[in-house]
């Protein structure tokens, strides 16, 4: 699989999208380990899934809203199909959101790595694990961001 089809999959259970990870992880309680409750592997997948989950969530709400955003602006503007494909460009890729899909990357293979490395481990960490569920926190911000990013880009040029 190549990078850019790549993006959006994690290490447990590679075959599931990873792409609504944010709305549940935003709104879940951290939940701290101690000596008394030790982590195991359900609980490393369980992490992980409940950012799965998030993520698809938050791209479900997100993605169609934009969409007809995109849409609205093309006809306001009179397009062709042509004049549309390389005039919403600027709102899907620049420079800025090449940086969140960056951090994103860089995000998705640590909780790849940390998810693996804590489901496969006999001891599982579970310091490793409150590191993995704080990145799959910050994953989701960074992906809350990009979507604010995209609409307030959007709706700026809607309302000229």
């Amino acid at each position: 699989m190549g990078r850019r089809q790549d993006r959006g999959r994690i290490g447990i259970g590679r075959g599931r999208r990873v792409s609504a990870l944010c709305a549940a992880l935003v709104f879940s309680p951290v939940v701290a380990w101690g000596e008394d409750r030790p982590c195991g592997k359900a609980d490393f997948e369980a992490v992980v899934e409940e950012a799965a989950n998030s993520l698809r969530e938050l791209n479900t709400k997100n993605k169609p809203a934009f969409q007809e955003k995109l849409r609205e602006l093309k006809e306001k503007r009179g397009w062709t199909h042509d004049q549309f494909m390389r005039e919403a460009a600027p709102f899907v890729r620049d420079d800025k959101i090449a940086d969140f899909d960056q951090r994103t990357d860089e995000l998705l293979g640590a909780i790849s790595s940390m998810g693996e490395e804590g489901a496969s481990s006999k001891n599982p960490d579970c310091a490793l694990m409150l590191e993995l569920r704080a990145r799959m926190t910050v994953l989701v911000a960074t992906q809350t961001a990009k979507w604010g990013y995209m609409f307030d880009k959007i709706n700026t040029e809607l309302k000229k």
